[in-house]
């Protein structure tokens, strides 16, 4: 049988002061009260055990420790790895991230940030992609204006379009210039593994590679669109194979796709880099038990998770502040000369 909680008007009584005084003590509101009564108060609640409720201590701060984290998908590393970094800054700060995954539905952010908004979570760091959607983004975007309006801070890693502080990472930039770089191997007919052309992230990498392709004088790529996950990367590049493509190098654009691209083509039995090469984008941990090792455009994906944190926790500015992110092409043993 568990032991009974002692509740705030106990230590209150016992204490000898209004339950309003005992509040404002235990529960940290702005309200000051004088040192020996608060001194009175909280020596009252340590002799009776006395636990504060978190929710009340939200309401008399109008702010609580919670940190709140959403990203599209936990199981994804490169947004594990964005948490990472979140969570390091958050608990050196003396605060506790609590995390939401939107299964990659637009909707489900303003959701999750109306929950966050309830309890009144002090900063909130948005992780993933912007979509086309346009109403979403209105939606999401109103969210936004009420949470902080309540005095709580929003920073997103994506691209700068909701009018937060935003760590932007270099899509556009790091696809040009992978695909220069495997231009400049040899490679002369490409195929691109798009993913999902209503995600902005995805739209970004295939423009940049397309440039890249353009800088170097070669023709346009074969694009297969597919879901942004092993398994789409996978039916992706049986769709490619199917369609008879020429390719000689395929961009996925983001790691795990690549990876279950390479699945699939070792099940057809087309050898890698031997018969077709194949790069990704991220540089995603996991890579580091990929056979080959992958070619990809590394972000420094933890840095960025704390670059995003220190925003939304530093106290905050008037204007919203971008910080943009290079990546860094990374050519490995799944690309080679043609």
């Amino acid at each position: 049988m568990s032991a009974r909680q002692v509740t705030l008007a106990e230590v209150a009584r016992q204490a000898g002061v209004s339950l309003a005084t005992a509040s404002r003590v235990l529960n940290g509101s702005t309200r000051q009260v004088s040192g020996d009564l608060s001194e009175r108060v909280l020596r009252t609640a340590e002799e009776l055990g006395y636990v504060p409720n978190a929710s009340a201590q939200a309401l008399a701060r109008n702010s609580s420790s919670l940190v709140g984290l959403v990203v599209h998908d936990i199981t994804d590393p490169y947004f594990s790895c964005i948490a990472a970094g979140v969570t390091r800054v958050a608990e050196e700060a003396g605060l506790v991230v609590v995390l939401g995954t939107t299964g990659r539905r637009p909707e489900r952010e303003a959701e999750l940030l109306s929950t966050l908004r309830a309890h009144r979570a002090r900063a909130v760091v948005l992780a993933g992609s912007r979509t086309t959607d346009r109403a979403a983004q209105a939606r999401l975007a109103a969210e936004i204006d009420a949470f902080t309006e309540q005095g709580g801070r929003v920073a997103c890693v994506s691209q700068a379009k909701l009018g937060t502080d935003t760590v932007v990472p270099g899509n556009r930039a790091g696809g040009r210039a992978l695909a220069r770089a495997l231009a400049g191997l040899g490679h002369k007919k490409f195929a691109v593994l798009g993913g999902p052309s209503e995600l902005v992230v995805a739209r970004d990498r295939l423009a940049g590679f397309k440039a890249g392709l353009a800088d170097a004088g070669v023709a346009p790529p074969v694009v297969v669109n597919g879901a942004f996950t092993r398994d789409g990367g996978y039916e992706a590049a049986l769709e490619l194979l199917a369609s008879k493509s020429r390719a000689t190098c395929v961009f996925a654009v983001t790691d795990v796709m690549a990876m279950g691209a390479m699945a699939a083509l070792r099940e057809r039995g087309v050898r890698v880099p031997e018969d077709m090469s194949i790069a990704g984008f991220d540089d995603i941990p996991t890579l580091r038990d990929t056979v080959p090792a992958l070619s990809t455009v590394r972000l420094p994906l933890e840095e960025m998770g704390e670059i995003a944190a220190g925003l939304v926790l530093d106290g905050g500015r008037d204007e919203a502040r971008t910080v943009r992110v290079a990546g860094e092409v990374v050519l490995r043993a799944s690309t080679a000369h043609n």
